[in-house]
């Protein structure tokens, strides 16, 4: 007897050249009735049936099983335009044809897996206040079961309090586990790094244990760069198909104090926007827009001492960078990497805030600031690639200045060029890839955010570690984010 749950969805249905129609391998057929047979094509399972064939995309396929009932396939069915729930394939197998099944199943899970690491142990933490509130039960109606039916091994815990997922980062037993996932905004990815950050041996424990996003926030920055979505349910297909990624983390000292950030630092209109709507988090991500609106009516300039150890201040420049980049051979952090499990966080090249400005760094004027925003992503919210140029792991950090002097027009202006993709080549944008940067408000009060926390009002400086994180990624490349213009 033959079964199939959920047909598969028109946008992974297309007809295929010939050469996908051929057979690859003597293990890349099987036939399962007498008029239905499963065929392994370039990049997905083809159901043949006298009638018509269909195809699953392979990146969709979550496992294969054979039992003495028969031949399971389960694969994430896509459903809506945005969501995507468990589908399965059965077929019952002859004795005498098993041997064949076995190698067919073996072969459609290599080329499902790829360089992803199947059966993953991960350990979900879910904020129950993040965003609307509502991260628990997206989490479990849309990500378990996608989960689950990819024979992952799930510990579920929720956070009960600020700094609580740096406590459990802290002492987690990072040979438990191959990831941490966080169903929240980007608070949570925040925490665990800087709870890693804490350990004695912090490099082997950021290095070994990834850290990832089930989006279940306001802005969900992680989810959007690495999976490429904002669904709940194509982010958790996203992390059972994640490549470990080597990612760069940047310290931020501020008086005595230094921590990790992973996505960004905001000085102005941008931190004041964010910040100072933590009154509307009912709004979703509308509340960014709404601040940047209301501020820009009110203020415009945040004055600064600003100094950068830049590495390119030339757009054409940058944008070679990113493809030479693009172009070159993913970096790969395989689980057994090797890593002194007794080193702490890497020695700070350029001191902390406590210590002279280097010499060879360069002063920006920073009287008329609008916009300050130093980026390790692309994406920061929904629609808005900020830093198309950011890259993963090159060592720099993207940082955008604005003077606040311009019109509210060009303002506006601006911020419609940002999905729009025309953002980074507007002249009065400046943009540069940097080592490391300090950054002293000149007023007394004010908001400074580092992936999205707040953080005292006062000098703060910064510097980047090439590689000293590591991520589930789709591509184990580059970010979900279009990148510079030619």
């Amino acid at each position: 007897m033959t079964s199939l749950n959920g047909a598969a969805h028109p946008s992974i249905t297309a007809d295929l050249p010939d050469s996908e129609s051929r057979l690859l391998e003597h293990d890349s057929t099987l036939t399962v009735t007498q008029s239905i047979s499963l065929t392994l094509g370039g990049e997905a399972l083809l159901i043949v049936g006298t009638k018509e064939t269909q195809s699953i995309a392979l990146y969709n396929i979550l496992h294969a099983e054979l039992s003495p009932t028969g031949l399971t396939i389960t694969y994430a069915n896509p459903v809506t335009k945005d969501d995507v729930s468990v589908g399965a394939l059965q077929y019952a197998i002859p004795e005498e044809d098993k041997a064949r099944a076995e190698a067919f199943k073996t072969r459609l899970l290599d080329l499902a897996y790829g360089n992803a690491k199947r059966y993953k142990r991960i350990k979900v933490l879910i904020n129950p206040f993040g965003g609307k509130g509502t991260a628990g039960r997206g989490y479990h109606h849309y990500a378990a079961p996608i989960l689950a039916a990819a024979h992952c091994t799930v510990d579920v815990e929720e956070t009960t309090h600020r700094g609580h997922a740096t406590e459990i980062a802290e002492r987690i037993d990072i040979d438990a586990y191959d990831a941490i996932v966080c169903c929240s905004g980007d608070g949570l990815p925040y925490e665990v790094f800087n709870g890693l950050a804490k350990r004695p041996n912090a490099r082997e424990a950021l290095s070994k244990l990834a850290v990832a996003m089930i989006p279940g926030g306001s802005g969900n920055a992680m989810a959007w760069n690495l999976c490429g979505t904002g669904s709940v349910s194509v982010a958790a297909l996203a992390l059972i198909k994640g490549v470990r990624t080597p990612m760069d983390l940047v310290s931020i000292t501020q008086g005595n104090t230094r921590t990790l950030s992973f996505l960004s630092q905001s000085f102005g209109i941008i931190a004041e926007s964010d910040l100072g709507t933590e009154n509307i988090r009912w709004m979703g991500a509308h509340r960014f827009t709404y601040g940047f609106l209301v501020r820009l009516m009110q203020r415009t300039v945040w004055p600064c001492n600003l100094a950068m150890k830049v590495e390119m201040d030339d757009k054409n420049a940058i944008k070679e960078h990113y493809r030479r980049y693009a172009n070159s051979e993913p970096p790969r952090r395989k689980s057994g990497d090797s890593v002194d499990d007794l080193q702490g966080l890497p020695e700070l090249k350029f001191g902390t805030v406590l210590d002279e400005v280097p010499e060879d760094w360069e002063k920006i004027p920073g009287e008329n600031m609008g916009n300050f925003y130093a980026g390790k992503m692309a994406i920061v919210s929904k629609d808005t690639n900020f830093f198309p140029a950011s890259l993963p792991n090159d060592g720099l950090m993207d940082v955008v200045t604005i003077d606040g002097t311009m019109s509210r027009l060009t303002s506006l202006k601006m911020m419609t060029e940002i999905p729009e993709g025309g953002f980074f080549d507007m002249p009065d944008v400046k943009i540069r890839k940097v080592l490391a940067y300090r950054l002293t408000p000149r007023e007394k009060e004010g908001y400074i955010s580092v992936d999205g926390e707040r953080i005292p009002f006062e000098p703060f400086q910064v510097e980047v570690h090439r590689g000293l994180g590591t991520v589930l990624s789709k591509s184990g490349h580059l970010y979900e984010a279009e990148g510079p213009r030619p």
